[in-house]
């Protein structure tokens, strides 16, 4: 998430917060692909299900999406990004079941890795500070 600085201009989230989220994300998007092999191999024959691409595809296009995110995390929409990636690995459970739990998986892993970025953030700043002041 997005902080804000003392002149109210909205800065990206720290170096340490979005190389976690990368990390998390990075690690999606091998598993998305693991899941869009698992759908071809369940369903050699896929049918085209959304604009005449068939799941395989679909899966494979959103583990570029993560990666791409995972790339693009320390720029200012990286995170919102994120959890876009999040939302989709999800609803991605419609063509392998299994997705929904390993979707929602990672959605936790990924809250948990911002909340917990910005409150080491938050400690770290305080503790420049105090060392600046002695």
């Amino acid at each position: 998430m997005s902080t804000v600085t003392p002149d109210q201009q909205p800065r990206p989230a720290g170096k340490f917060t979005w190389r976690m989220l990368a990390t998390v994300v990075g690690g999606q998007a091998l598993v998305i692909f693991f899941g869009a092999l698992t759908s071809r191999g369940l369903d050699p024959d896929q049918a085209p299900v959304v604009a005449g691409l068939t799941p395989f595809v679909l899966l494979c296009a959103l583990a570029v999406l993560a990666l791409l995110a995972a790339g693009l995390m320390r720029r200012s929409f990286g995170p919102a990004l994120g959890w876009v990636v999040q939302v989709l690995s999800i609803l991605s459970g419609v063509f392998v079941p299994m997705m929904f739990l390993v979707g929602a998986i990672f959605a936790v892993l990924y809250g948990y890795c911002q909340r917990l970025g910005r409150r080491i953030e938050r400690e770290q700043a305080a503790r420049a500070l105090t060392e600046q002041e002695n």
